[in-house]
């Protein structure tokens, strides 16, 4: 069995939700897939919508690859300072999926927990939903024009999968035409054996869009 996978990063696959209940205060948690801050924020304001009797929506989202910090953002929507947005994002920053934002809404429960029982409490409900929601991979992709005779179609197939390549778009004529998609990782390495599988004689070219798999 071939047990290869394509390069990229897992992401959530949909809205998930995890709950806690601490001395009486409810602590609901809601992941989503972030890919840029723009969208982030669409899914918080969706949350205070859908949850418009919460006390609180903490959040934070990182909108990059797994365990990077270059696009994130954090608040503690009137909890007390650095006990529930950066707490939540310290959880992101530390599990293997990217392109993620996590709202806590929270319901209180008449119970005071302190600084230190809110941030436990915030970093716990999404611990939780973090190491249960759906993933799909997330891989850049990239689509090449292919034009080859006849005599290279086996060949130019085989170097295709070997490269998580898709091929579409295809034509018969005097010469072979289709288009195919693959990571964008792999491109470099596609070119190069196509060339050697069929001695130079494959033509390719670059289509001006990339696209985005997940």
């Amino acid at each position: 069995m071939d047990e290869r996978r394509a390069p990229g990063y897992p992401v959530p696959a949909h809205s998930w939700n995890s709950e806690i209940t601490v001395q009486r205060s409810r602590f609901l948690a809601t992941l989503d897939r972030a890919s840029s801050p723009q969208r982030a924020r669409a899914m918080i304001d969706q949350v205070r919508h859908e949850y418009p009797t919460a006390t609180h929506h903490c959040w934070a989202f990182q909108a990059g690859p797994p365990r990077t910090s270059g696009i994130v953002g954090s608040s503690d929507d009137g909890e007390p300072h650095g006990t529930a947005g950066r707490p939540i994002l310290e959880v992101l920053l530390h599990t293997p999926i990217g392109e993620v934002v996590a709202v806590v809404s929270r319901w209180y429960g008449g119970v005071k927990l302190g600084k230190g029982g809110l941030a436990r409490a915030y970093s716990e409900v999404v611990a939780q939903a973090a190491a249960s929601v759906p993933t799909a991979l997330r891989t850049e992709l990239r689509t090449l024009s292919l034009e080859f005779g006849y005599g290279d179609l086996e060949a130019m197939r085989k170097v295709g999968e070997d490269h998580f390549g898709r091929a579409h778009d295809e034509t018969y004529g005097e010469i072979v035409r289709y288009r195919m998609t693959l990571p964008t990782a792999l491109v470099d390495s596609f070119l190069r054996a196509a060339a050697a599988a069929t001695a130079g004689r494959a033509t390719v070219g670059y289509i001006d869009n990339e696209e985005e798999g997940v």
